[in-house]
């Protein structure tokens, strides 16, 4: 079960109980699980890691998929991070946080002495120059970049795009070099743990200034970003960014001689993009790479038998079918989309297409994270209702526009082409035609679908971040957005009540509350969950899976011996 270990002290903490709660931990924890083995390994050498995409840039703040973080988080640290290998909240550049003022204040001893990787200090002043610059960034291009700003922050100090809320956050006072004090102007029940994300992972700002961080050009659909975000991220993490070389697919780190808790043991560190899973496969049977990503299921007793290491992380993800309001009359008929919920065979995606112990799924919540709850609406699978929903709601010759990613690979979707072709196919058997839409991951797909709305249906998911529901379904469904084109106030004032809320009981009444509505409504079509693995080499040491695919590689060695 994944076990958060702060809910219960956050909620006590924020209602005012005698004497400010500091949350504290006296080091950066070491995990106690070492399920590849932590020790045996050899300082130095060179690791290269199989990644499944290209990333987008290296500014963290204008990202919001998996294969870039998994680069920024080896160059950038946040003021909180999570244990290894859970999901529990440890010290990163801030050893205590501290909520007052109702929780719309937040206090931050920081680390002493760390130094950004151009050799400028970190400091409470940087930590504030970090939340300045986000909540005042300008431009509509700029600002639709900052996701997981726009999903916690909720607006900027003048709105240019999306974005139509105030801004949740006020200011920051750097009371001190140690001590920076971040005020909002409400309580937000995604924090702490919403400190953590690696989009609010604090940049040098003599980088950011001297590199014109804040410049994102649109061009139609693509975006084109600033010299720091493609070439000179720097932030104070275990490694730092030495190149990305498009032509050879390679990005590569180097260590950090003067990070602030214990170095790496690699020299160094290659991101190799190898798209194809197969390809990553071979090329780990080959020797190389050392390590990939999301390994299908049906190759992991064949790599075992070849000397690798299956490593599944703890399922906390979920698969889904966008449905997109807008651009189709037919798809506001709630008749219509309980009809695609029915038509789809759940179980047999997640048996024939997904991980071992991947399931069907009939809400957007993990069991384990609160506001989960078995009372939802349900739609199981019967075409012969779907197709009586479709002729009643006059659809009978519906024919949707189907996104689909391509050139990638992602925890929750190990194969898009093979999981869109099912799905596709339940519903071509109730009278949908479908017109399937291969669109590259980084190439426009994230833009056409989540930006501009292009799509009818679309395959999408998400990982969880922290172990709060308003992460998932406040993420998804927490206000209007291109992607599913709907406007439901009464959703979007459930999920706005329970974010609000500071009881752990109510809140989780809250959330299940709101877990019903967007069930019976159904915005999207919750698919499948599943546990995503790495493979890796036997020579690989200390890595350790996380639920929010989290890694870290500053404790990871190679064994040649």
């Amino acid at each position: 079960m994944l076990h958060t270990g702060k809910k219960r002290v956050r909620r006590v903490a924020l209602i005012g109980l005698a004497g400010a709660l500091v949350l504290s931990i006296s080091a950066c924890a070491e995990s106690e699980r070492e399920g590849d083995g932590a020790g045996g390994g050899q300082a130095g050498g060179t690791l290269v890691f199989g990644a499944a995409g290209k990333p987008k840039n290296f500014d963290p703040i204008f990202n919001d998929d998996g294969e870039s973080f998994r680069i920024h988080r080896q160059i950038f640290d946040t003021l909180i991070t999570y244990k290894p290998g859970t999901a529990e909240l440890a010290p990163g550049l801030a050893t205590e946080w501290t909520p007052s003022n109702g929780g719309k204040t937040w206090t931050f001893k920081l680390r002493d002495g760390v130094k950004f990787h151009d050799g400028t200090d970190f400091n409470a002043e940087a930590v504030c120059f970090n939340f300045d610059r986000w909540v005042n960034m300008k431009g509509a291009a700029a600002q639709s970049q900052m996701i997981y700003y726009g999903d916690v922050f909720e607006g900027f100090r003048k709105n240019e795009g999306d974005a139509t809320g105030d801004p949740l956050y006020k200011s920051c006072e750097a009371k001190d070099n140690t001590t920076a004090v971040v005020n909002f102007n409400k309580v937000k029940g995604a924090f702490p743990d919403a400190f953590g994300l690696t989009s609010l992972s604090i940049s040098s700002p003599t980088a950011l200034k001297k590199h014109n961080a804040d410049e994102v050009k649109q061009t139609g659909g693509a975006f084109a970003y600033s010299d720091y975000a493609n070439k000179f991220p720097t932030g104070t993490g275990p490694f730092k960014f030495e190149s990305y070389k498009p032509a050879n697919n390679t990005v590569t780190l180097v260590r950090n001689d003067d990070y602030w808790g214990d170095k790496a043991k690699l020299d160094k560190l290659v991101f190799k993009i190898v798209e194809d899973e197969n390809a990553r496969k071979q090329e780990l049977q080959s020797g190389q790479i050392h390590a990939y990503d999301f390994p299908n299921a049906a190759d992991y007793d064949s790599l075992e038998e070849n000397g690798n290491k299956i490593m599944p992380r703890s399922v906390f993800n979920i698969l889904y079918l966008g449905i997109n309001q807008k651009n189709n009359p037919k798809l506001r008929d709630i008749r219509v989309r309980q009809a695609i919920q029915h038509a789809i065979n759940k179980d047999q995606l997640a048996k024939n297409k997904l991980p071992r112990g991947a399931s069907g799924r009939d809400q957007f919540l993990p069991e384990d994270v609160d506001g989960y709850t078995k009372d939802v609406k349900k739609f199981p699978y019967n075409p012969q209702k779907a197709r009586q929903l479709l002729q009643a709601a006059g659809a009978t010759n519906l024919t949707l526009k189907f996104y689909v990613p391509s050139e990638v690979t992602r925890p929750y979707m190990p194969n898009p082409q093979e999981i869109g072709g099912a799905i596709a196919d339940d519903l071509k058997k109730v009278g949908i035609k479908v017109q399937t839409v291969p669109r590259s991951w980084n190439g426009g797909f994230k833009d056409d679908v989540q930006k501009l709305g292009k799509q009818d249906i679309h395959l999408l998911g998400w990982t969880g971040d922290y172990g709060d529901a308003g992460n998932f379904i406040g993420t998804f469904f927490g206000r209007q957005k291109a992607e599913f084109g709907f406007n439901e106030p009464e959703i979007f004032s459930a999920l706005s009540k329970a974010d609000a809320t500071v009881d752990d009981a109510q809140q989780k009444a809250a959330y299940e509350d709101a877990s019903k509505k967007i069930a019976e409504y159904i915005p999207a079509v919750p698919l499948t969950s599943s546990p995503p693995a790495i493979a890796a080499s036997s020579k690989v040491k200390g890595l350790v899976p996380s639920p929010l695919t989290d890694e870290r590689f500053v404790t990871v060695s190679l064994d040649e011996s």
